[in-house]
């Protein structure tokens, strides 16, 4: 039976089809809109216009069908992206209003979705196998617990983090069976085999292995038993200061890399651990697009993109080919009101871009932004799908970006460049300032506070390809 909420809601005109929008420049680089949906309301939503949070999406195989799921601050759309030119509402499912999260994941024909905001509040499980005709919420309250912070699904079991049960009672993280998927049964509390991990904001887990995030406690490693117990493998704790707070992380294919986010403070790293021994993490690199970027959620594609939610400066994807270097292969700014691009970061630092999703077999990347709604992104200029899935590596076009401009004392560059590049400085006399080779250019600073002010021009250039632009210096 459809839930009365969503009855309601089909009193609507404006629900059955998305709303697309082209009007608005987003600032990009390799990466283009296809299509932008906003269609929550701004009933019950937070004060910095926070709409949105947590998306997901879903492959409807037997009608060859592409779907994606979108947290607001009142509920749940599912948006039909066969068309990702045309996304178009099939259904929404109301819940707690005025959300700051809400997370969802899907199993088989199932989406399970959890809220974290304050009591009431309830999870909710709803059946996707009537679309695009419509979804069938199956559980809509507080049996299993009232409250989940994050959710992670592995095979036929249930993850949720940072758990309150009715009556407050609080789990840093448990796991439920979904053999029957419409009835998950608890299984286990990480509390009962390990009673000092407080809380798991976020938890990945690949074939029962759970890198949880620990927040401020960092990064722990456990192995789910057939046993139903935990077992420890590794942690990596001490990497910045007790003030970081371990966020989300996301493993490669070849299992040999795990890339992570730290939400707090704002704008720490992207940070890269080699996890072949997994008794033993070893950083090999940290990665930031701007100085002030804060990433919030990474996903990683086979073992050679990292597709990252970065709040005010939008969708990042870095190429991990070189784990000791990872260089950014692409961005689409979802959040163009503030950040990088406009050199303000007005309002605070969460805000933006808060999740992705980029696994559906089209290719098309999901991303949604807190305040500016729902983006389908084409990402076909970095990597592509080939028929049977499988990723195909694109020849990425040159990526470079300079700034502040205007500057007075460093010049920041960041770009693509892993081989030997000649970097290049020209006055507008086109006579040569600065000319430097180096092997692998990746991200650099350059002094430029004894330069006389004036516009300059910036060349890279390697053997395949060269870049140019346009700066000022002001001294």
């Amino acid at each position: 039976m459809i839930h009365s909420m969503i009855r309601l809601f089909f009193l609507f005109a404006f629900c059955l089809k998305a709303f697309v929008s082209y009007s608005q420049t987003y600032p990009a680089q390799n990466i283009s809109m296809l299509s932008h949906i906003d269609p929550q309301s701004t009933v019950g939503i937070g004060g910095d216009g926070r709409k949105y949070s947590g998306c997901w999406g879903w492959h409807q195989s037997a009608k060859g069908k592409e779907y994606g799921m979108v947290g607001t601050s009142a509920g749940t759309y599912f948006i039909d992206l066969t068309v990702p030119t045309n996304p178009i509402i099939c259904d929404y499912v109301s819940g707690k209003s005025g959300c700051t999260w809400r997370e969802m994941k899907t199993y088989r024909n199932y989406c399970y979705i959890v809220s974290d905001d304050s009591s009431p509040n309830r999870f909710q499980i709803v059946d996707l196998q009537y679309l695009p005709d419509s979804v069938h919420v199956v559980h809509d309250g507080t049996t299993y617990f009232e409250r989940g912070h994050t959710i992670w699904i592995d095979k036929d079991k249930m993850y949720i983090g940072s758990e309150t049960k009715l009556g407050g009672e609080y789990n840093s993280m448990t796991v439920y069976s979904l053999a029957t998927p419409t009835n998950p049964v608890f299984l286990r509390s990480l509390v009962s085999d390990a009673s000092f991990i407080t809380t798991v904001h976020d938890m990945y887990v690949n074939n029962d292995t759970v890198f949880a995030s620990c927040g401020f406690q960092g990064l722990y490693i456990y192995k789910y038993n057939a046993t139903n117990s935990f077992t420890p493998l590794g942690s990596f704790t001490n990497y910045h200061s007790a003030s970081s707070y371990n966020h989300s992380s996301f493993i490669t294919k070849d299992k040999k890399h795990l890339v992570f986010a730290d939400e707090v403070p704002s704008s720490l790293p992207l940070r890269v651990l080699d996890v072949q021994d997994i008794s033993n993490p070893i950083q090999t690199c940290t990665a930031n697009p701007h100085p002030e970027t804060t990433p919030h959620n990474p996903y990683v594609i086979e073992s050679q993109w990292a597709v990252v939610s970065c709040y005010m400066d939008g969708l990042v994807v870095y190429d991990l080919s070189n784990p000791n270097n990872i260089a950014v292969a692409g961005y689409f700014d979802t959040h163009p009101q503030a950040g990088f691009n406009v050199n303000n970061y007005t309002g605070g630092p969460y805000r933006g871009n808060w999740g992705a999703y980029p696994y559906l077999p089209s290719g098309i990347v999901l991303a949604l932004d807190m305040q500016n709604g729902a983006f389908v992104l084409d990402v076909s200029q970095i990597y592509t799908l080939s028929p049977i899935g499988v990723k195909e590596v694109k020849t990425v076009s040159p990526f470079f970006n300079i700034y502040p401009s205007p500057a007075n004392d460093k010049l920041n560059i960041m770009s693509n460049f892993q081989t030997e590049t000649q970097f290049t400085m020209y006055n507008i006399l086109g006579e040569t300032v600065l000319n430097n080779t180096y092997k692998s250019f990746g991200n650099q600073s350059i002094d430029v506070s004894s330069f006389a002010n004036g516009t300059y021009i910036v060349t890279l250039k390697t053997t395949e390809r060269s870049v140019t632009k346009k700066i000022i210096i002001t001294n």
